[in-house]
């Protein structure tokens, strides 16, 4: 049994003068994984049936590939010198006559290494399928990729004027419609509705634009009403959004626009209350002079 084929020539003896590396003989070790695997190959190479193997054939062979480990001093395994056992002691007996008035049918001996084969090939093409099928890292390689943390901003729609106009119109029209008493009103301030209106807005939720009119307050209620929501706007004290065209308005209160307001309205007052002190103050000393 040749052991190596250069430009079609066999080799089957090792030259004297031939050095062979260490990793070529990993190689030449990592054909067969054992001794039935090596049968298996024996007996596959030449086609032969498994189940009529000629053992005096691949005894020969099988021991020319023993003799040749041997010769490369390699260290055998002790599976293959117990197969090797187990083959010369079936071709005696199969070279054995047997007496003519024996009745006892001892069966083929070859019976028993048969067995064996069978049983290794399946498990051998067993894990040859599991081996083709698709593997992680092998065949398959799932994608990879980093999730960036992206923080998005949303910022609130603006509300154009014309969207303030049109819910206003609206408003009016229900002020027109509504039937009150005509009474007569006291003046009423921008400022101190300024000051209701950012009481009726919170900063955390929205409020309704509709609902800071008061209807019954009449054309002039609501006209106030709508002045001091455009001076809150103007100074930034409120926020507008609409989701959509000539959707409904909602208003919230801007941050720290209480405080302001607050503010405002106290000075306004204190104005107010100081000009009231200045007439008073006059008007006494002109009835002491007299």
């Amino acid at each position: 049994m040749p052991f190596a084929v250069v430009q079609g020539k066999p080799f089957t003896t090792l030259p004297t003068d031939l050095y062979i590396p260490p990793d070529a003989l990993e190689v030449f070790l990592e054909a067969f994984e054992g001794p039935l695997d090596l049968l298996l190959y024996l007996i596959k190479r030449q086609n032969l049936e498994i189940l009529d193997i000629p053992i005096a054939e691949i005894t020969r062979q099988y021991m020319e590939y023993v003799e040749l480990m041997k010769e490369l001093r390699l260290e055998l395994a002790g599976e293959y010198l117990l197969m090797a056992a187990m083959l010369a002691e079936i071709k005696s007996r199969m070279l054995l006559p047997r007496p003519a008035g024996d009745e006892e049918d001892e069966g083929d001996p070859r019976a028993e290494l048969v067995r064996r084969l069978q049983e290794y090939e399946r498990y051998k093409q067993a894990a040859e399928d599991i081996n083709a099928l698709p593997r992680m890292e092998r065949d398959t390689y799932p994608a990879r990729a980093e999730l960036v943390d992206r923080k998005i901003v949303r910022l609130p729609p603006r509300v154009e004027l014309r969207e303030i106009l049109a819910a206003f119109s609206e408003v009016m029209h229900r002020a027109e419609t509504f039937a009150h008493h005509h009474v007569q009103l006291e003046p009423l301030s921008v400022r101190e509705r300024m000051s209701h209106v950012l009481s009726s807005v919170r900063a955390s939720q929205f409020t309704d634009f509709s609902a800071l009119f008061d209807i019954e307050e009449g054309r002039s209620g609501v006209v106030v009403t709508l002045l001091a929501i455009l001076e809150l706007l103007k100074q930034s004290l409120i926020e507008m959004v609409q989701s959509e065209p000539y959707g409904p308005i909602h208003v919230k209160a801007a941050e720290h626009s209480e405080e302001k307001i607050d503010f405002d309205v106290t000075a306004a007052n204190d104005g107010e209350t100081a000009g009231e002190g200045d007439g008073n103050n006059a008007g006494n000393d002109g009835e002491a002079d007299s």
